[in-house]
């Protein structure tokens, strides 16, 4: 276990790599910089860095080991591939976007994160020895290093990418609400069944019909949430740009609070299952609401939203305060 000994060192040094990605940001990088640049640069750092896994995995696959001289070799081979992708990541300047620098950390720690696995998988291993977990951790690095030719180019890829995720779970949210309301008068009916009786007797699993006047409302405003995520997402696609800072600054605060919509939804449908708590809907519903028209306000004072875009906004702003005010009416005499 001598000759590995390197190797330990390496992955001491990783370690600390990579808590320092997750923990700071970078700086306001090179100036000038130049976009097409970095990514040359940074996909040569992530190619090079899946050679050096190879590499390493296969001096560990088969006898003799490497020296200690060679695994020292490889060890600082691999330091020095991940320290020129930390290196690249850092050149990136806050100025072009949090929500491309966000996704091109990630991409990046998800590297370091792969070759500390790698390293790990390596020294307890049993000597001269190919493990199955070697094998999925070289292939874990392999993955982490192919992402970067799937990364947004810029911050209104970035931002479209995180909007279509955010509507992605809110469109499964809903449906999955809209499956609980038509699968009848008891949501848990595949789930739960008194085994001697063959039913159950526990109301507090059922909807009443009060119950359904307010979670229709709800409903309202699940689907007000997809509709606007939809409408933003369009807006951006087609009409956003990465020209100014202003710009740059006014995707990201679209895809900042568009990120709440999702937790948003959810805490609003947890609430609507039985028993129902009214109050606790409202407070929920409110919540959601108060999000929803945010995002809206924000789309439009973007340059996103073009005179000619308007219209979409004031419908959906209408239907949310609509659906809030229904919300309000049925659950008036709880307060």
């Amino acid at each position: 276990m001598e000759a590995r000994e390197p190797l330990r060192d390496v992955r001491g040094a990783l370690r600390a790599v990579l808590a320092r990605l997750r923990e700071g940001e970078p700086g306001e990088g090179r100036e000038p910089f130049e976009l097409p640049r970095f990514w040359d640069a940074l996909g040569q750092t992530f190619q090079v860095t899946s050679q050096e896994a190879t590499k390493l995995s296969l001096a560990f696959s088969r006898p003799p080991l490497p020296s200690a001289e060679d695994c020292r070799k490889l060890s600082e081979d691999v330091q020095n591939a991940i320290l020129a992708v930390a290196t690249v990541y850092y050149w990136l300047p806050k100025g072009q976007g949090t929500t491309l620098r966000k996704m091109v950390r990630d991409a990046t720690t998800e590297v370091v994160e792969g070759m500390i696995q790698l390293t790990d998988t390596i020294l307890n291993a049993p000597e001269e020895s190919l493990s199955q977990e070697q094998l999925i951790s070289t292939g874990g690095v392999w993955e982490a290093c192919e992402q970067v030719s799937n990364l947004p180019r810029d911050n209104q890829a970035a931002v479209v990418s995180a909007l279509a995720a955010c509507l992605g779970v809110v469109k499964d949210a809903v449906e999955e609400m809209e499956h609980a309301l038509v699968e009848g008068q008891d949501p848990y009916g595949d789930i739960m069944e008194d085994e001697e009786l063959g039913f159950r007797g526990n109301r507090d699993t059922y909807w009443s019909e009060a119950d359904r006047q307010l979670l229709s409302s709800c409903m309202g405003l699940m689907k007000a949430s997809k509709a606007c995520l939809k409408k933003v997402l369009a807006a951006v696609k087609a009409h956003g740009k990465v020209d100014s800072p202003e710009q740059i600054a006014q995707l990201d605060d679209l895809a900042d609070i568009a990120n709440e919509i999702s937790p948003s939804v959810d805490e609003l449908a947890l609430s609507m299952y039985p028993p129902v708590n009214p109050l606790a809907v409202r407070l929920n519903a409110a919540k959601l609401a108060s999000v929803l028209k945010k995002v809206l306000e924000i789309a439009k004072a973007s340059h996103v939203c073009l005179p000619s875009e308007e219209g979409w906004v004031q419908f959906l702003t209408g239907a949310v305060d609509h659906n809030m005010n229904k919300v309000k009416n049925f659950t008036q005499g709880q307060l």
